[in-house]
């Protein structure tokens, strides 16, 4: 991985990877659901292809006096971030903006989402969208500074911000070995902030679907696309940080980082499945009493690690 390089052409690669990735999590959702209902596993696969194709034909539904500009925007808010987030995840030897601040770029886009949430509770002008989209606000306070030390952990490590260098400080040793709490609390915030599994609260069944509610078409595609898309970006971004990346024996780098990456989502689809959903109060009480102290006692760790070697 040493030497990234900054690739144009993988300005048209990336978001082919990255919809190959997104389709391949709901397929994966799909089997999942398929074997719990005891269907075969190959029509749930297929499930999404029909899903789009249903949704493609379906006409789209508009409430009464809806901000349909606001509401459109933050339908394909979700896709178009999580298409910036790819920009500073190296893809074996290629990256596309190898800056000196990928990591804090990777999280402000994560704060990209919350207003695209907003957005889509908001501009529907329906009370149930709006409530999903209050839980979404409530969960993100909750996750976010949790997330910026998962963040900062690895970067102490590798005294850098830069993507590229964080993999590189993993050659000898995988960052997820000797810091578990921070790649634990990043691969929850992944599901977080995809609005996914028992963080799925502002879609819930409860609310009528929340945000989900009223979108329907084309415009429910591309947030369903858009959270897909977030839970890959967030598992590739995983591998950079904590599996080394592209590290691997006989298989070229950037097969690893996707190999990697398919594993990770299929855990994050597989485990997210098996636990209820988490109210946003009792989210934060967990969050701030247990989740955020561990997370600094981890960068505690690190730090004084990375000090006593020098």
């Amino acid at each position: 991985m040493t030497g990234a390089v900054m690739n144009p052409a993988w300005a048209l690669l990336a978001p082919v990877v990255l919809g190959v990735l997104a389709l391949a999590g709901a397929a994966l959702n799909g089997v999942f659901v398929a074997r719990a209902e005891g269907r075969p596993a190959l029509s749930g696969a297929a499930r999404p292809v029909l899903e789009v194709m249903r949704l493609m034909r379906q006409r789209r539904r508009v409430t009464v006096a809806a901000d349909r500009l606001l509401w459109r925007i933050g339908g394909m808010a979700l896709l178009v971030i999580a298409l910036l987030k790819t920009a500073v995840i190296p893809l074996g030897p290629w990256i596309l903006a190898d800056i000196s601040v990928g990591i804090v770029w990777f999280n402000a886009m994560d704060v990209m989402v919350w207003a695209g949430m907003w957005l889509i509770g908001w501009g529907a002008n329906s009370a149930h969208a709006l409530a999903g989209g209050y839980r979404f606000l409530a969960q993100a306070v909750s996750y976010e500074l949790p997330l910026m030390f998962a963040l900062v952990t690895p970067a102490v490590a590798a005294h850098s911000l830069r993507v590229s260098e964080v993999v590189d400080a993993q050659q000898d040793l995988w960052f997820v070995v000797w810091m578990p709490v921070a790649f634990l609390v990043f691969c929850g915030s992944v599901l977080a902030f995809s609005a996914w599994g028992p963080f799925a609260t502002a879609a819930g069944a409860d609310i009528a679907g929340g945000i989900l509610t009223e979108v329907s078409g084309v415009d429910r595609l591309l947030i369903m696309a858009g959270r897909y898309a977030l839970l890959a970006t967030g598992a590739a971004f995983a591998v950079a940080l904590f599996l080394g990346g592209g590290s691997g024996p006989l298989l070229p780098d950037w097969l690893w980082t996707i190999v990697k990456t398919l594993v990770l989502l299929a855990g994050f689809i597989a485990v997210s499945r098996r636990l209820s959903a988490i109210r946003p109060d009792r989210l934060a009480e967990v969050a701030w009493i247990v989740v955020l102290p561990l997370a600094l006692l981890q960068t505690l760790v690190v730090s004084i690690i990375v000090a006593v070697r020098g």
